[in-house]
């Protein structure tokens, strides 16, 4: 004999917030921007999202932080990419560029490096390289200083007999 099941009851804003938040990290705007879409009431969002503050399960200062330094340390994006990133994920400008550190000269540099030697088996044309950069969202500089490490590197492999 089968069982027949019950009907589901419906989840609460804050039930399916509590869901979407074990899946993933949210932003505060992100998460009301999800419960909003799945039909919820505006003042049942604002209750979820409340409890879910005063029990610091939703915290975006931390979370803008996390995402900021997740990205920073572990990926070829530009400072600019990670910002822009986290802007669309629903965390505030403002937070956003206080996670940003004073000199990101270095970082961008040892990035554009690892995105060229990625793409460009090769030595190709420096301007390629550098409009390859930009559109990833490094500064001129970064692009230029890049690029002219990127050649050297080569010409060192070529000078010391890998080519035929």
């Amino acid at each position: 004999m089968r069982q027949q099941r019950r009907p589901r009851a419906e989840k609460t804003a804050l039930v399916q917030a509590v869901d979407l938040l074990a899946r993933q990290e949210h932003s505060t705007a992100k998460l009301t921007e999800k419960l909003r879409q799945r039909g919820y009431a505006a003042e049942e969002i604002a209750a979820a999202i409340e409890r879910l503050t005063e029990r610091g399960y939703l915290n975006d200062e931390a979370a803008c932080a996390r995402e900021f330094q997740y990205f920073y340390d572990d990926s070829r994006m530009s400072v600019r990419q990670i910002c822009l990133k986290l802007g669309q994920r629903g965390f505030d400008s403002s937070l956003v560029k206080q996670c940003v550190p004073a000199d990101i000269f270095a970082r961008e540099l040892r990035a554009a490096c690892r995105c060229l030697a990625i793409k460009f088996a090769r030595a190709a044309t420096p301007q390629k390289m550098q409009q390859y950069l930009y559109t990833r969202g490094f500064s001129g500089s970064v692009c230029r200083t890049a690029t002219d490490h990127f050649l050297a590197e080569h010409e060192t492999e070529e000078d010391n007999g890998f080519e035929e």
